[in-house]
């Protein structure tokens, strides 16, 4: 028996090489010796990083850039294992966390060290770039990363606007003429489970700044800048990215990512599928366990159990789900191709007591759901 273990991190807790280790722990209490396969996995949000650089076994880089608030911070990115293809969270550099609730404003935060990250990317010689956006502190539709990138966004007196959103209201001009040549020869992807448009009802400033710390009155202001920033784009650009399903991510980081480096939005999970090369280890599996820390309803959008469930149900494998609490509505995922779900909370308990105990609590899970399948195998 072949048994290939997917799971995404338990988000805050564990990563998810480590959750796929604990797994495998219980399985072999039952099963000694049956044929394992650790897959780490992620959906292009928190833990992207670090599950793939476990996948294929390459490495942190840790560095400084500037933050959402303009001041210095310690950030990373990954590069694989194949040495030229760089993973960024962007929150990681432009995050919300980043930012203190008093001081949360996206009329002022930037996306200028997600562009540092970038160019260091660029620096190693990576040439295939994925970046995962999610969980940021602004709304300036990428503009501070292009500028980090050598993007030149003008004022009417030819001098660079300020960071933030709100300067995007003095935006006259984008000159490329000092964009980073390298990104010519460079593939950028976009890992996103989000399709909002930059702007209008369901865009950028109107459905997330409030999230950011943006008054009603800052909401208005933001979504007027963002439809100037549109129409730069399209003049001095040539490129119509306003509508554009995904654009609105991140606070419009979408949108200067399709706009400055020719990115290409997909499905935060599958680009994590192909990255990691599930599919070669599904072919001759008998059984895939993958899991997160909490499913619910909104699992079936574009999260990673629904992503590997859809790709074992191709070759008519079996996927349990081991999951750390299930919500309301969790049901919808079997017809999304979940099985089956087995929760590591056999009693009732807090959640951060269950997060305290998780590294005996997801091997006795796994211990559990092999007992259960021994039963009928045997």
């Amino acid at each position: 028996m072949k048994i290939v273990i997917a799971p995404d991190s338990f988000k805050g807790n564990l990563s998810a090489l480590e959750v796929a280790k604990l797994i495998e722990k219980g399985i072999r209490r039952v099963y000694p010796k049956v044929r394992i396969v650790k897959v780490p996995m992620a959906d292009g949000g928190e833990g992207t990083v670090q599950s793939l650089v476990d996948a294929t076994k390459g490495r942190i880089i840790r560095k400084e850039v500037t933050g959402p608030l303009e001041k210095k911070i310690k950030a990373f990115y990954g590069i694989l294992g194949d040495g030229k293809t760089a993973v960024i969270e962007m929150a990681s550099a432009s995050g919300l966390p980043l930012v203190p609730k008093k001081k949360r404003n996206p009329l002022l935060t930037t996306t200028y060290g997600t562009g540092e990250l970038i160019r260091a990317a660029l620096d190693r010689g990576c040439r295939k770039i994925i970046v995962g956006i999610g969980g940021s502190a602004t709304v300036d539709g990428g503009a501070g990363m292009a500028q980090a990138l050598g993007a030149r966004l003008l004022d009417r007196k030819g001098g660079e606007i300020d960071f933030g959103g709100g300067a995007l209201e003095n935006l006259e001009e984008i000159d490329l003429s000092k964009l980073d040549k390298r990104l010519k020869k460079t593939k950028v992807l976009i890992a996103s489970d989000v399709d909002n448009p930059l702007t209008g009802p369901k865009g950028a400033a109107k459905v997330y700044a409030p999230q950011k710390g943006a008054t009603p009155s800052m909401v208005k202001r933001l979504e007027k800048n963002l439809k100037r920033y549109a129409s730069s784009i399209k003049r001095d650009l040539k490129k119509d990215i306003k509508d554009i399903p995904g654009t609105g991510a991140a606070g419009g980081l979408g949108a200067g990512l399709i706009a400055f480096l020719n990115a290409k939005i997909r499905l935060g999970v599958d680009i994590v599928i192909e990255t990691v090369g599930l599919e070669k280890h599904l072919k001759d599996a008998d059984l895939v366990i993958t899991g997160e820390g909490k499913m619910d309803s909104q699992t079936i959008y574009g999260k990673t159990p629904i992503g590997v469930a859809k790709l074992a149900k191709k070759y008519n494998i079996p996927v349990i789900a081991i999951v750390g609490e299930v919500s309301e509505g969790v049901e919808v995922v079997y017809k999304h191709g979940i099985d089956g779900i087995m929760t590591t909370t056999p009693y009732p308990m807090t959640r951060s007591q269950a997060v305290g105990k998780s590294s005996q609590l997801i091997p006795d899970a796994s211990e559990q759901l092999m007992r259960l399948i021994k039963i009928r195998i045997d």
